[in-house]
């Protein structure tokens, strides 16, 4: 056999080792069930406590986001 060879069935043994396992993984994936959202906080923020905090976060844009929420 030649260098070309080997390095071709290496290369295509690599790759159907690399798409049985990631078919593995999509079947566990798929079989752990229904995807459910994340709940919903019971206490929703309203635009200016949320104004307030990305504006306490970035205190360089000056009420930037204020003005955007309101």
């Amino acid at each position: 056999m030649t260098k070309g060879k080997i390095v071709a069935i290496i290369t295509g043994a690599i790759s159907l080792l690399l798409a049985i396992t990631y078919l593995i993984l999509v079947q566990l994936l798929d079989s752990r069930g229904e995807m459910v959202p994340a709940p919903i906080s019971q206490f929703p923020i309203d635009n200016y406590q949320l104004s307030i905090n990305l504006n306490s976060l970035f205190p360089g844009l000056n009420g930037y986001f204020f003005n955007i929420f309101n």
